[in-house]
């Protein structure tokens, strides 16, 4: 009956229950600290996952959404009579009402989670198509997450869509969407924190406030195309919640030290028809400025046919010997990155090649689906292809890393797929392919690694980046935050998406120092947007500014010895920050974070942050300011400025001279 469901218990397995009505099942899966709500109308469509692997053993196929193998299971005592199921799970009093399965979870201090009253979920068509969710909301509710979404760290009272797009010169302030699909949040409220995590790759919308209806108390929402709903409610601190989320997920994968050094990039150098003599220029620019640099990610005009940028070929024009570029660089003791695309051209050498073999993304009359893509038509492989899979390893292998190429950078990978009756293979379960947009980005950095583990084995650690992400990414490879824009504004909310960012499970990510889009940075953002950067994973300018130079360290040579001073102290905080990694992905924790996460009843919004267990960076994020104003954090007895010098007790007020060419500001607790 619409609107009226009537659930009964179908199945208790110890470490879960289902309950039916009306041919729809509700499975409780009871894990350590985490309940897995799962609302299977069409079990048969129930689309595999690959962001949930808590041993990190996923097969390229996927794995069964409702699986509950490495998990740790609970099996809590349950009550229940006819309209009503009641247990206690993590230190939480839950109760379910059969009726429309409202599910409540309540301690000492209140409520904690509510389904919204009268109907949360979308049974039988009565909230419109595909999965709705509906969840009581407290006006003062602080939200946190959900990848690289815009806006201040607190994202109540905002809406945001759920999918992802090539937004290059974007505003980190309102812009929606960006690059990444993670839809997971923490919800902080009167009775402390969940985290919720909905496991899915489909398009959607996600609503903290801004949808009010006159007949329901306020609630958040989330709908999204996927008939089928599975959902992980997290319990814990919020620290908690994303070590939890971070392992459900496979955790974080490792990463070299030489990545957290300074690496430089851009569009310039592999767009010039000398890239050769630019790129080796770039070495020889370092060392004659006394720039320590790790590495250079390296722009997709290296692959170029005339205006063309076809993945996998070598324009041997502007550079003779790929092998002879690489060894010359790792020679001076960088590595590069190439940029990789999974957009074939339709003049491409191998586009035929591709489209016989059916490894493209297709109608559904089995013809390539063709989509704009830089300057002309092209094609997306379709990584649940197996066919498709191999033949990008093959690629990889043979023209990257066979070539001395050892790390990749996994670029334009979002996907835009809107029409339904495009079709991916889904490892012989077609689909199409706008339901898992995200995946195949996924798959995509998976698929690089793998050779690289193939060719490499374990003796180093692979560094693979991708720019587009869902969760589970983080086992596999690291992100940024794509194609920025260079403003003063930009650079403070560049900084509340960094935070973002760390509250949604991802330990190495950053920016593209000074903007990647937009003007040139003037002299006095360029200097803060170095002076903040020292102190964040990713330390990487980047750039593509027609008319203008590019952002290199050299930008302003007057500059130099500032600019080197911020470079020697990056370099000095390279084994700091490794080691502080290797932590993080021990313990499943971000490597920068708000301060609150250490200390609850810190500023939300706070201009300053943890950088590891031992840093507060205090960075400069206002045109014309030459001070910084500091409330020292109380989780420590004492810190000293720039680690030197007397130590100040912890909840003093300081403020701090800082100019644009001195050293940034930061403490290290004593």
């Amino acid at each position: 009956m619409k609107f009226r469901h009537a659930f009964r218990l179908k199945t208790d397995g110890g470490s879960f229950r289902t309950y039916a009505a009306d041919g729809i099942v509700m499975r409780i899966d009871f894990f350590e600290n985490i309940l897995r709500v799962s609302l299977l109308k069409k079990p048969e469509d129930l689309v595999p996952t690959w962001s949930v692997d808590p041993s990190s053993t996923c097969p390229v196929s996927g794995i069964d959404k409702c699986s509950d193998e490495c998990f740790v299971k609970v099996y809590p005592e349950v009550s229940e009579d006819e309209t009503t199921v009641r247990f206690t799970h993590g230190g939480i009093r839950f109760s379910i009402e059969k009726m429309n399965f409202r599910i409540t979870g309540e301690n000492d201090k209140g409520i904690l989670y509510q389904d919204r009253s009268g109907l949360a979920y979308n049974f039988d068509g009565e909230l419109g198509d595909g999965s709705v969710h509906f969840t009581r909301r407290e006006e003062d509710q602080k939200i946190y997450g959900l990848g690289d979404k815009s806006g201040h760290v607190n994202k109540n009272g905002r809406s945001f869509d759920l999918y992802t797009g090539d937004a290059m010169g974007f505003k980190a302030e309102y812009s929606d969407p960006l690059y990444k699909h993670i839809p997971f949040y923490i919800c902080e409220n009167r009775a402390g924190s969940y985290g919720l995590y909905y496991d899915t790759y489909s398009t959607g919308r996600i609503n903290f406030g801004q949808e009010h209806d006159n007949y329901f108390e306020p609630f958040n929402s989330i709908r999204f195309e996927e008939e089928n709903m599975v959902f992980y409610l997290i319990l814990g601190t919020p620290l908690e919640i994303i070590q939890r989320f971070n392992a459900m997920c496979g955790g974080i994968a490792p990463v070299p030290q030489w990545a957290f050094q300074y690496c430089g990039s851009t569009m310039e150098y592999t767009d010039a028809p000398d890239a050769d003599q630019r790129l080796r220029g770039f070495v020889a620019q370092c060392e004659e400025n006394g720039i320590r640099a790790g590495g250079f990610y390296m722009s997709s005009g290296y692959t170029q046919i005339g205006d063309m940028r076809c993945v996998f070929h070598w324009n041997t024009d502007k550079i003779p010997s790929p092998r002879g570029l690489a060894d010359h660089f790792r020679t001076h003791g960088l590595e590069i990155i190439p940029n990789i695309k999974p957009a074939f051209l339709t003049v491409h050498p191998l586009y035929q090649t591709i489209a016989e073999n059916g490894w493209f993304l297709h109608y559904s009359d089995g013809s390539p689906a063709v989509f704009p893509f830089w300057g002309g038509m092209a094609s997306y492989l379709d990584f649940t292809n197996p066919g498709a899979y191999a033949f990008w390893q093959k690629c990889v292998k043979e023209q990257l890393m066979q070539n001395g190429y050892k790390h990749l950078w996994n670029d334009n990978n979002e996907y835009d797929v809107w029409d339904q009756d495009i079709y991916a293979c889904g490892f012989g379960h077609a689909i199409p392919a706008r339901r898992i947009r995200p995946l195949f980005a996924h798959l995509m950095a998976r698929a690089g690694r793998e050779v690289y583990e193939e060719v490499y084995g374990s003796a180093e650690i692979p560094f693979m980046v991708s720019r587009c992400a869902s969760a589970g990414m983080q086992r596999i490879a690291t992100t940024w935050t794509g194609d920025n824009y260079t403003d003063f504004r930009e650079l403070r909310f560049n900084h509340y998406q960094a935070m973002t960012m760390a509250l949604s499970g991802f330990c190495f990510f950053g920016q593209d120092i000074g903007g990647f889009a937009g003007p040139s940075p003037s002299r006095e953002l360029f200097m803060r947007w170095l002076q903040y950067a020292v102190f964040t994973p990713r330390f990487v300018l980047h750039s593509w500014k027609p008319g203008e130079p590019s952002n290199m360290p050299w930008l302003y040579p007057d500059l130099m010895d500032s600019v080197r001073k911020l470079f020697d102290l990056r370099e000095k905080l390279v084994p700091y920050l490794h080691e502080q990694t290797e932590l993080c992905v021990r313990n499943n924790t971000p490597l920068i974070c708000p301060v609150f996460l250490k200390q609850p009843d810190y500023d939300r919004e706070a201009d300053c942050f943890m950088c590891g267990e031992r840093i507060l960076a205090c960075p400069v994020f206002d045109e014309g300011k030459d001070t910084v104003t500091v409330a020292m954090p109380a989780f420590v007895s004492g810190w000293k400025l720039r680690g030197e010098g007397e130590t100040v007790k912890g909840g003093t007020v300081l403020e701090v001279p800082c100019a644009p060419c001195d050293l940034p500001v930061w403490f290290e607790a004593v």
